[in-house]
């Protein structure tokens, strides 16, 4: 097969090592896997696979990377990078079938396969008392191997931590076949390299993650949270670097500017919002020391000129969440015939947030494009969405215009190029001025563990 080219490849090998059904060839099929949740261009697998065991994934990729075909690992499929999108065709390995679950709840730990979806685990977790805190807006669908995968994280991280935070042990196949554990069932350990944190965030281009073994968190006994406008992104944003830099620890603290807050209110018939910027404020105690933390961050909110506070009761606070999870789809609803042309996802040092929240909107008043933001600001996470006309060449291209200011100037600003979506195929440009000579020792890791290049092709590391 040449490699890079839209030469098929013949998969008929697989059917030798998979039960019957967990091999796909038809085109129908093979047609669902060419692309994710990114805005970048699909390609057609030449075969789909559905292992249901470290055993079988290992088997697969023992064959194929003797006969040098490319694998792309893939999960729940909900990625905004391109990290599941077969560059250059060959076998898409789905790990959605290695769905177990082994609870531990007197270690505060659970062993999962990498196919269990987020939000079926919590559900699993909570007669518990526990979860696994992390909280991302795909929780439907995300998988955990694919979280492992790009490190991700979302409302919860300020408080409880990215993936990374909670990954005790890994079970991963590499490119060879080899069944590795990596990492111990403990909290600490300085035995050696740390091997499972070269896996975590590695996007599948090292080896494949079938197992994790996650550290939990007990469910908070009381959740407090308030609605709070401001009369302008600068004055919010500026709220959430004085709170968490007085050491105040939310269990979330969102910003949503106000083209977001436009949205919601068009997606939503049920609830209004006060079209201003806003940030969700949700605390999280075991005890009644949340009501002075809550007032600690009120009195922080009206230094930075707040415009209204809105406490949430526990029956609206859910209703609140799934609105922000909404934002999403409100801004692909927002105008007729317009679509999202990016997800933006950069983060920076806590006291640059203003900054980067001026950078995007400075950048949509440049280049006249709608765009909204939003982001899990307590860690200086922000996203932002232009929306565009996609039969606008110039009006797209405009929109990536905006997409490489922003990312550059967050690199600029001490941050990075993404905060939880992944490097994939869109931030790989980006990787050099992150990382400048570091990315020789990364390259020289992936021929270590890779060296026949099979795995995850064209993704995370730029073209040397």
């Amino acid at each position: 097969m040449e490699r890079g080219s839209d030469t098929s490849v013949d998969c008929a090998f697989l059917d030798d090592l998979l039960t019957e059904g967990r091999v796909a060839h038809g085109t129908s099929v093979r047609e669902q896997y060419a692309s994710d949740e990114s805005p970048h261009t699909g390609r057609t697998p030449d075969a789909v696979v559905w292992p249901a065991s470290s055993d079988e994934v290992a088997a697969v990729l023992r064959a194929a990377n003797e006969r040098g075909v490319p694998v792309t690992p893939r999960s729940g499929g909900s990625g905004l990078e391109g990290s599941a999108i077969p560059t250059e065709g060959g076998i898409v390995l789905s790990t959605a079938e290695i769905e177990h679950v082994d609870v531990s709840p007197d270690d505060l730990q659970v062993t999962v396969g990498a196919g269990v979806v987020y939000d079926d685990l919590n559900e699993q977790l909570a007669p518990y008392g526990l979860r696994f805190a992390p909280g991302i807006s795909s929780s439907d669908v995300a998988t955990i191997g694919g979280m492992v995968s790009t490190n991700a994280s979302g409302f919860n991280a300020v408080r409880y931590g990215e993936t990374r935070d909670h990954v005790r042990r890994l079970e991963v196949v590499t490119a060879d076949g080899r069944v590795l554990e990596c990492g111990r069932d403990v909290v600490k350990t300085s035995a050696g390299y740390s091997l499972k944190d070269l896996f975590i965030g590695g996007e599948g281009t090292l080896g494949v993650v079938t197992e994790v073994t996650l550290g939990l968190v007990g469910i908070p006994e009381h959740r407090r949270a308030a609605l709070v406008t401001f009369p302008s992104r600068t004055d919010a944003s500026s709220a959430v670097a004085d709170a968490i830099g007085s050491a105040l620890l939310p269990g979330a603290i969102e910003f949503i500017d106000t083209t977001s807050m436009k949205m919601l209110n068009a997606y939503h018939d049920d609830i209004t919002f006060e079209e201003r910027p806003t940030l969700i404020i949700e605390l999280h105690a075991n005890n009644s020391g949340i009501e002075d933390d809550l007032a600690f961050a009120k009195a922080i909110c009206e230094d930075h000129g707040m415009r209204s506070w809105e406490a949430a009761t526990e029956e609206n606070l859910d209703d609140i969440w799934q609105a922000r999870r909404d934002k999403y789809h409100a801004t692909k609803a927002y105008r007729d015939d317009w679509d999202i042309a990016l997800v933006g996802d950069v983060v920076v040092p806590i006291s640059k947030y203003p900054d980067i929240v001026a950078a995007v909107a400075q950048a949509s008043e440049d280049l006249d494009l709608l765009t909204a933001c939003v982001g899990h600001a307590g860690d200086g996470n922000l996203h932002f969405t232009p929306l565009v006309d996609p039969d606008d060449e110039e009006m797209v291209e405009r929109a990536h215009e905006l997409n490489e200011r922003v990312v550059r100037k967050a690199i600029a600003l001490g941050g990075s190029a993404t905060g939880e979506h992944g490097v994939g195929l869109g931030k790989r440009k980006f990787m050099d001025d992150e990382h400048g000579g570091a990315l020789d020792l990364m390259r020289s890791i992936k021929e270590t563990f890779d060296p026949n290049g099979i795995l995850n092709p064209g993704k995370v590391l730029p073209d040397e």
